[in-house]
């Protein structure tokens, strides 16, 4: 066969690794959330704002590697002027950028929400993704604890807002100060004892799943798990591991350590603050064990976290766990200006959240309606066509007027029943010529059709179809979609 005779190969249809398309209802459910919360942020007084998803790479700071090609967490590309840009890892560090740029004309304190996408460059897996939603709130140049304090307070307000009730969740609040002082206190202060203060970190990150023990082991020497998989420990020896299970044990016991008073200090405050706002212990509540990811943070840290069991992927009950969190980074903006500039903030995960109202059954079935068919019986009477269905659109009335091929009359039915259409509006030249217009009524009709035996009984019934007078179009489809419900 000769090359000019070759077919050329179909394009495969492949969605990329880590990412997913969204349906129309997955979409409506994650808007009416979103409108919920951004209720919430606009009642404590916050503004919305919008940044790039692209950022310059070297702006994202923390994530750039020593390589050539600046890719390693995060997905690149360098400009036209040799400036490698980078597709934003989170909503924090585009804010922090904004802030400095704009330091002059902000008005501070800052007090902005917004969402969007964010993305990793991370081998995906179940449940974790390249590419997902956040929904933020900031504070910016607030150092008072305060401002913690009503980030907490509002987090709290977001879950109640959603339905989740009290009791199903819990914002747990913490102090990286607290925490560096406890290093300190045992020993592994300094820049180098960084490696395996980050592991003692996340060995105190699985008490709620592993139980004092099981982080004791990892404060040691390591773990072995039931399936025979080694998690090598932190090392250390036998009086920093009890010192720390003092601590995670809330015993009284204050280390000699000045960061680790001045943390202790502003947990107190919070929790008068959160206290003399109306909100108990069952809802914000100082957890010693919370140590959300501290790369940045340099204070209070907190979690919203869900209380409620669901099933895991082998069919085993476990806790649904956090849907966001966040802390405060007073030296994010300072990166750019030199200066201090404080600053507290929270993210919620809107797909993991979304997941979570689904598993409580919060999230109520889409309401929007399938649009009304206009068939279309006469190609030269499109115009006509055409005039009914911008009736009904003007009224508020999803309509559209069928746009494939009319020839079959059967299939622009077919179409309608596939797309759930709720009525379907009929108009031949007898009809027309009449000024008449018949209704179809698809949700009863599909009622009335399945109880009729033969074909031609279904003929002579015509099941949920009723004939108007052309004027009356707008009037009798509002009335049977009222009747439907």
């Amino acid at each position: 066969m000769s090359k000019k005779n070759k077919k050329p190969q179909k394009l495969r249809a492949r969605q990329p690794r880590g990412f997913v398309d969204r349906e129309a209802s997955d979409i409506r459910a994650t808007n009416t959330m979103m409108a919920k919360i951004a209720e919430v942020y606009e009642r404590y007084g916050f503004d919305p704002v919008e940044m790039p998803m692209f950022e310059y790479t070297d702006c994202l700071g923390k994530f750039l590697p020593d390589s050539d090609r600046p890719n390693e967490g995060v997905f690149s590309l360098q400009d036209d002027d040799d400036q490698w840009m980078s597709l934003r890892y989170d909503l924090t560090a585009p804010l922090a950028r904004h802030v400095a740029e704009n330091i002059n004309d902000i008005q501070l304190p800052y007090r902005t929400y917004r969402s969007g996408y964010v993305f990793r460059n991370e081998k995906p897996g179940p449940g974790r993704f390249r590419q997902f939603m956040q929904f933020d709130a900031d504070t910016v140049g607030a150092p008072g604890v305060q401002a913690d304090a009503e980030m907490c307070m509002m987090m709290a307000d977001v879950m109640e807002a959603l339905g989740i009730n009290r009791g199903d969740y819990i914002i747990r609040v913490n102090n990286r100060k607290v925490l560096d002082g406890v290093m300190e206190a045992i020993g592994l202060g300094g820049d180098e004892n960084a490696e395996k203060r980050l592991n003692v970190l996340r060995a105190i990150d699985k008490l709620d799943r592993l139980g004092v023990e099981g982080v004791r082991e990892l404060l040691g020497e390591g773990r072995t798990d039931e399936s025979g998989d080694r998690t090598e420990g932190a090392n250390l020896d036998a009086d920093q591991v009890q010192q720390i299970v003092y601590y995670l044990s809330d015993k009284e016991w204050l280390p000699a350590s000045q960061t680790f008073a001045d943390g202790h200090g502003e947990l107190t405050k919070i929790e008068e603050l959160v206290r003399a706002g109306g909100y108990g212990q069952d809802q914000i509540n100082i957890d010693p064990t919370c140590v959300r990811g501290l790369e940045y943070y340099t204070g209070p840290v907190f979690e919203a976290e869900l209380t409620f069991k669901v099933k895991n992927e082998k069919g085993q009950e476990v806790v649904f766990g956090s849907v966001g969190g966040g802390g405060r980074y007073d030296g994010l903006v300072k990166r750019f200006t030199g200066q201090d500039v404080p600053a507290t903030g929270f993210s919620i995960g809107v797909s993991r959240l979304m997941s979570a109202l689904k598993n409580n059954g919060l999230v109520a079935e889409d309401s929007v309606k399938a649009p009304v068919l206009v068939t279309v019986m006469d190609k030269d009477a499109l115009a006509t066509y055409q005039g009914f269905v911008q009736q009904l659109r003007q009224a508020g009335i999803r309509a559209e007027m069928y746009q494939g091929n009319p020839n079959k009359f059967g299939k622009q039915l077919q179409y309608a029943d596939r797309r759930g259409c709720p009525i379907a509006i009929i108009q031949g030249s007898d009809e027309r010529d009449a000024g008449k217009i018949q209704i179809k009524d698809l949700i009863e009709g599909r009622k009335q059709a399945e109880a009729i035996a033969s074909n031609e009984e279904w003929r002579e019934s015509r099941p949920g179809q009723f004939e108007v007078a052309e004027g009356d179009l707008v009037a009798e489809v509002k009335k049977l979609l009222e009747a439907q419900g």
